[in-house]
């Protein structure tokens, strides 16, 4: 059976292009979440704590090791903002 040969050439850029959309899909998810891999099945304890992560340090995935909260924490609560559809 012979090979047609010029069906590799479009069959080769097509697998070149998946294979960069994929790595640059996954460069830029790893991006937006600090460097780490994304979290999946959150459930609404881990929801919180990312919600407090991001008030105390500004990013979902950033955590602060300082035993004290700094003193703008007391202010920035989430009940005085969130709305009741």
């Amino acid at each position: 059976m012979p090979v047609p040969w010029e069906a590799l050439l479009p069959f080769g850029l097509l697998t070149v292009m998946f294979g960069a959309t994929g790595t640059l899909f996954n460069t830029a998810k790893r991006l937006t979440n600090d460097g780490k891999p994304p979290r999946y099945n959150l459930d609404s304890w881990e929801s919180m704590m990312m919600e407090r992560d991001r008030r105390l340090t500004g990013s979902l995935r950033g955590q602060s090791t300082d035993p004290i909260a700094p003193k703008e924490f007391a202010t920035n609560s989430v009940w005085d903002t969130e709305r009741i559809h």
